[in-house]
């Protein structure tokens, strides 16, 4: 079975490219036979042969290592063995020791259990015929985003069935600790990595060493989740710049002429643990990874997850993105073994193509007529979804006219064809039965039924089932917010300033891009590029008229202008609640481990009171993104007479940021770069 996708890394129409379901093939023949086929992978042609042993002591006996070795030594008091013997253990516990026998042993359980849990995992093979050659030419570095556990091996399985040399995957260090399974990943080509390095020396030299050998040698593809976690809201994080660091150093220094990227969207009609996201969210704690969790889980085999996509993006040169971009002579003046602190030049570099890597990896993802459906349904009162549930018919008509509007914006949306419209909607709904249920007409948000306890359930606990059900229908909405986040937020530069002045909407969408960089991916120094992007896609959908001064709201485009404003509403309600809190009641130090709490209970009363209806600002990783963009801002900051990750907050500058987004502050008094004087 084929479908359709567009180029790599570009928006557009779905009818530009093949995808191929790969499990299609796998439902026909044998899975054994699948695990013990011929693999004839071309590597790449700079690559020595090169054993995980012969790796490991490169990594040992490098000058790097050699040198930071007596520098931990001297600060220490350690003999220079005694670190050295430790760097060893460190490696070992890091390491990967990829062997293809075990690709196979996992390559056959995969087969069966993708089979059980999804309908189809369609892949787009120009992609991937790209990437076959890309391996051939340099190293190459896969990136793909991380929604589900599901992601961690399914690039490994593709390219071992499409004979591409399978990847070296950089994973957290409690996957290591999952008897009999942490043995077989590492076999599978695992490294893993402590999610807690802080200021250990040793262990950062040993692991950027090793990462590095990896690159310069072009020993395998190395996959990385350049968001670092797994999202729990399902939209895009914001990247982590370590690993980038440290592939890109090589480039860098000149060790290697080029290094290619290759973004991967991974796409899910319906993500295996969100009813888990949407608790870890309001406060539950991650499960430990472990075996026994892994074989409890077997029930979710029993459910329906509909279709996986996967798209190879086009392979990126390193070499050309960053040709204007970096000064490379400065690696020069230094001997390439010794560390060297990465200048600003450099760090904004890496900080510009992490970026582009992750806008690369949204614009290729796949779109589901749920996740329209989810973006309609929220913008109902939760009331409304909760106890009287909204007109079906009025559901569908608005999801058609969003279809519109998303494929004028430039959506990969997976509508099927030759299908009536109803049906493809009625099939999403039951898919999602989890989440919405259809009753008589009319859908209605379905809460999770609380298991039999002897106390009655108190109104906070109820709260936060309403609020579990919203937010796993918020991580749907989430999957296509970034067609829409541009045109949104001037959208809501003009319902908030009440302005048609061109510079005055400019300036207030960089104050928003200002706020919500956290919470949405800009790509660096791109303000006014997506500025104007955003006026062109509204004056396409026909809501507004533009000129060279003036942008004029036409009646025609109210429909496209409420929709665009409602869809970022619970975000810059979310925030509000936070910096009134802040400048109300939060004390004037704290750290992230005491607020985040204070803050769920302080929006729970909110609700209760009915002063407050947005259950979305009950999200831990909103609350934790208002915090990251302040301290950005320098609005909170390190209390410097603290060993704690205390900070403090200048009220005065919170309350203003409030002003200005609830519309208090007029836009004529705004700085051109808004935040520059709070």
């Amino acid at each position: 079975m084929t479908s359709s996708f567009g180029d790599s890394g570009r928006s557009g129409p779905l009818d530009e490219e093949e995808l191929v379901d790969i499990l299609e093939e796998r439902r026909r023949s044998s899975d054994l036979g699948h695990a013990l086929r011929t693999f004839s992978p071309h590597p790449y042609k700079g690559a020595p042969t090169c054993s995980a042993a012969d790796l490991n002591k490169a990594v040992l006996e490098s000058q790097h290592l050699h040198y930071i070795t007596k520098e931990v030594a001297m600060e220490t008091g350690a003999t220079v063995e005694e670190v050295r013997e430790e760097a060893s253990g460190i490696l070992e516990e890091m390491s990967q020791n990829l062997q293809l026998g075990f690709i196979r042993l996992m390559g056959y359980p995969l087969s069966k259990v993708s089979k059980k849990l999804f309908r189809s995992i369609f892949v787009n093979m120009e992609g991937l015929n790209r990437l076959q050659q890309a391996v051939q030419e340099n190293p190459v570095i896969l990136m793909p985003n991380h929604r589900s556990y599901f992601d961690f091996l399914v690039i490994s399985y593709i390219m071992f069935t499409y004979d591409i040399p399978v990847p070296v995957i950089a994973a957290g260090i409690p996957l290591a600790g999952m008897k009999l399974v942490g043995r077989i990943l590492r076999r599978s080509g695992a490294f893993f990595i402590r999610r807690a390095i802080g200021s250990d020396k040793l262990y950062w030299a040993v692991l950027s060493e090793y990462v590095k050998t990896i690159v310069r040698r072009g020993f395998a593809p190395m996959e990385f989740y350049v968001e670092g976690l797994r999202s729990r809201t399902l939209k895009s994080l914001t990247p982590k710049l370590g690993m980038m660091n440290m592939v890109l150093e090589p480039f860098f220094k000149g060790e290697v002429f080029d290094i290619t990227l290759v973004p991967i969207s991974l796409s899910y009609d319906r993500v295996l643990e969100e009813s888990l996201l949407a608790h870890e969210l309001l406060g539950a704690p991650k499960p430990k990874e472990s075996t026994t969790g892994l074989l409890k889980a077997t029930k979710v085999l029993q459910e329906d997850y509909g279709s996986m996509f996967v798209n190879f993006g086009r392979p990126l040169s390193v070499r050309d993105l960053c040709q204007d971009k970096i000064n490379r002579c400065q690696y020069n003046l230094i001997p390439r073994d010794l560390p060297q602190k990465p200048t600003a030049e450099a760090q904004a570099c890496v900080s510009w193509l992490a970026h582009l890597v992750v806008r690369i990896q949204e614009e290729g993802s796949v779109i589901s007529p749920w996740s329209l459906m989810a973006s309609l349904l929220l913008q109902a009162p939760t009331a409304v979804l909760t106890e009287e549930g909204l007109p079906w018919h009025r559901l569908t008509e608005k999801t058609l006219w969003l279809r519109r509007l998303a494929l004028d914006f430039g959506a990969r949306l997976n509508w099927p064809g030759g299908v009536p419209d109803s049906n493809v909607m009625q099939s999403n709904l039951v898919l999602h039965r989890s989440v919405a249920q259809r009753k008589t007409g009319r859908v209605y948000l379905v809460r999770e039924d609380e298991p039999a306890r002897k106390h009655l359930i108190s109104p906070e606990e109820d709260a936060h089932r309403t609020a579990a059900a919203v937010l796993m229908m918020a991580s749907y909405r989430n999957q296509c917010l970034h067609i829409f986040v541009r045109p949104a937020m001037l959208a809501t530069a003009i319902h908030i300033t009440k302005s048609g002045q061109k510079d005055e909407l400019s300036t207030f969408f960089c104050f928003l891009q200002d706020i919500f960089s956290n919470e949405f991916i800009f790509i660096p120094g791109r303000s006014s590029q997506d500025f104007e992007e955003a006026c062109f896609l509204l004056k396409k959908s026909g809501a507004v008229h533009i000129s060279q001064e003036e942008v004029t709201v036409l009646d025609a485009g109210l429909e496209v202008l409420s929709f665009l404003q409602a869809l970022l509403q619970p975000f810059i309600e979310s925030y509000q609640v936070v910096f009134r809190y802040l400048c109300e009641n939060g004390p004037h130090s704290f750290s992230e481990k005491q607020i985040i709490p204070a803050l769920r209970d302080w929006t729970t009363k909110l609700i209760l009171s009915g002063e407050l209806h947005t259950y979305e600002a009950l999200s831990s990783d909103t609350q934790k993104n208002v915090l990251s963009a302040l301290r950005r801002l320098e609005i909170v900051t390190k209390s410097r007479a603290s060993e704690q990750n205390e900070f403090g907050v200048n009220r005065e500058a919170v309350k203003r940021i409030g002003d200005i987004l609830s519309g208090k502050i007029p836009p004529q008094s705004l700085h051109p770069t808004p935040l520059a004087r709070l």
